[in-house]
């Protein structure tokens, strides 16, 4: 390994300078010893890390050699893919590595004339390299070499001729051949990606429709309805997480994309089966997994949200504006007969109440949220902020409130349902009670004033009984870090409702006392951002009081702090 190491590194600095001789002879010598290495099965097997090392250093000898002086290189490896099938399948391993090479890592090592040379050439011949990866998939039996031609075939998939891959019997052998069987699913479902993601501009569209019908159909086979998926994932092996993790990235990718021409053009009910399954896997407790559904669920509703708005539907638009410009997705494949805001709204409604349940369940902490659960399962206060966590949340807090102006009477029942169940107990826990805070805390503004109104006044009540009937340190610093980040994002409806106002602020006042040290620092933050929100009502006189409130606070100050660290006052 040593050698190839140094031989690598001199093809890579030297080989121009070295004598024609010398090249040929190099040359010669890496080819035999490749078909040599992988003229049978065993050896190929055994020599593996070996023979991947000489297929490197034979794609940097192409690099310099192809096509100038080796013009015949892709007729000759493809004839002799036909004379053995264990050479075939280490042939597709270099074909393999010279695609990535040319395409993929050429911009750091290669001139920009010599990059574009070996695009030309290799598109060129790709006809005689197709018509093999053709005729392996239709005849080879062996599991190996059916899964190097498809990994082949994935590196292909961004660069080759459109014809190639829509009119050919390509989508229909990779969505009805080898979409089912395990050893190739995976591979499969990266390639039907890939396939997805083409930029074709308006052409191919029934294909693309018909792709998307047929993987669908073939995920059901496969899948079923992956309702238990949550719970059974800690089970699954790694294919089939991973096979998830696929599929969940070809759903995102391609709906992005192509969703208003599925949604002319495919049956209802497959596009809702692909949302189903998105909904399913958003459930499962995988951060970046769970990351990639809601990008594309932020971009399903803004669409719906931002087609509400567009004049041609002559809806209203007061409401909150998270950001001009047009939806992304109404440009995805835009179709002239695709369905009405309302009409899409509607065929989305139970779609976007699971997402309402998802984003709620799975809601991420808040910058303002000090207080944490710690890997013991003890409440502690928060010192290093976790950015990746507070960039998570701003994300789902933009899905939250767009899903609130989309429905939100939805949204209240729900929020009110799931704090029922932390009140009744069948749902109590810290990690459940902090989520559906943060969620209703993230919404702020999103609601009408009225319906916000009633729905923080029935939270609010709730909340604060819930402080009282628990018993136990770390139970009340989870309740009370909740209150005063719920009522901290809702200002509005402080300012409106002063003795209100005033009870919570009391209330905050109480916490300074408590014994947990990250519940009394987040009082005392809660208090400060409310008196600069509210400050008007805190020093002009309100009616029924004898004295504009912040005299009381003054008055009060020493025992109010009593219990409060120096920085803390």
């Amino acid at each position: 390994f040593i050698a190839l190491q140094i031989l690598e590194k001199l093809i890579q600095t030297k080989w121009k300078i070295l004598p024609i001789e010398q090249r040929t002879g190099i040359k010669n010598f890496i080819v035999e010893v490749i078909l040599h290495t992988a003229s049978t099965e065993e050896s190929l097997r055994q020599n593996k890390v070996y023979l991947n090392k000489l297929n490197l250093i034979l794609v940097q000898v192409l690099k310099q050699e192809w096509p100038q002086n080796w013009p015949t290189f892709i007729p000759e490896i493809v004839q002799t893919s036909r004379t053995n099938l264990s050479l075939c399948e280490n042939n597709m391993a270099i074909l393999k590595l010279l695609s990535e090479e040319v395409f993929d890592f050429s911009a750091e090592q290669m001139t920009q004339a010599k990059t574009k040379n070996l695009k030309s050439q290799m598109c060129g011949e790709f006809s005689s390299i197709y018509n093999l990866c053709t005729e392996i998939l239709q005849k080879a039996v062996q599991p190996t070499l059916i899964l190097t031609t498809l990994e082949t075939l994935l590196r292909f998939l961004s660069w080759i001729p459109f014809g190639y891959v829509f009119e050919t019997d390509l989508i229909s052998n990779l969505c009805t051949r080898f979409l089912q069987p395990p050893v190739t699913r995976n591979v499969t479902i990266k390639c039907l990606t890939e396939i997805g993601g083409l930029d074709c501009g308006n052409d191919f569209k029934e294909q693309f429709v018909n792709m998307f019908t047929m993987a669908i159909a073939g995920l059901r086979e496969i899948l079923g309805d992956l309702s238990k998926v949550d719970e059974e994932w800690d089970e699954y092996d790694n294919d089939q997480q991973e096979f998830v993790q696929n599929v969940a990235m070809f759903l995102t990718s391609f709906l992005a994309t192509h969703l208003r021409l599925v949604e002319s053009s495919a049956t209802r009910e497959t596009v809702i089966q692909a949302h189903q399954y998105l909904l399913r896997i958003s459930q499962v407790d995988e951060r970046e997994m769970f990351k990639v559904c809601l990008e594309y669920w932020n971009i399903l509703v803004k669409g719906l949200y931002e087609d509400g708005r567009t004049p041609q539907f002559n809806a209203p638009t007061g409401l909150l504006n998270l950001g001009g410009g047009a939806s992304a997705g109404s440009n995805a494949s835009g179709n002239s007969s695709s369905m009405s805001a309302e009409l899409r709204r509607q065929m989305y409604a139970g779609v976007l109440t699971g997402v309402r349940y998802v984003m709620i369940s799975c809601m991420a902490r808040p910058e303002e949220v000090l207080i944490v659960e710690n890997d013991e399962g003890e409440i502690v206060r928060e010192f290093i902020k976790d950015t990746d966590t507070i960039t998570l949340y701003k994300t789902q807090r933009e899905c939250l409130i767009y899903l609130t102006h989309l429905d939100s009477k939805d949204m209240e029942n729900i929020m009110v349902e799931k704090l029922g169940r932390q009140m009744n107990g069948s749902e109590w826990s810290w990690a459940n009670l902090n989520k559906l805070c943060w969620a209703i805390g993230s919404i702020s503004g999103a609601m009408g004033e009225d319906q916000e109104r009633r729905v923080l006044v029935i939270i609010i009540k709730d909340l604060l009984s819930l402080c009282e009937l628990k018993r136990g340190k770390d139970n009340k610093a989870v309740v009370a870090s909740n209150i005063m980040y719920v009522v901290g994002q809702y200002p509005r409806f402080l300012k409106a409702h002063w003795k209100f106002l005033k009870t919570v602020a009391n209330k905050l006042f109480e916490f300074m006392h408590e014994l947990h040290e990250g519940v009394r620092d987040m009082a005392c933050d809660t208090f400060v951002t409310i008196a600069q929100k509210c400050r008007r009502h805190f020093v002009n006189p309100q009616p029924g009081e004898p004295c504009p409130f912040v005299e009381e606070i003054i008055s009060s100050a020493n025992a109010i702090t009593s219990d409060l660290e120096p920085h803390q006052v």
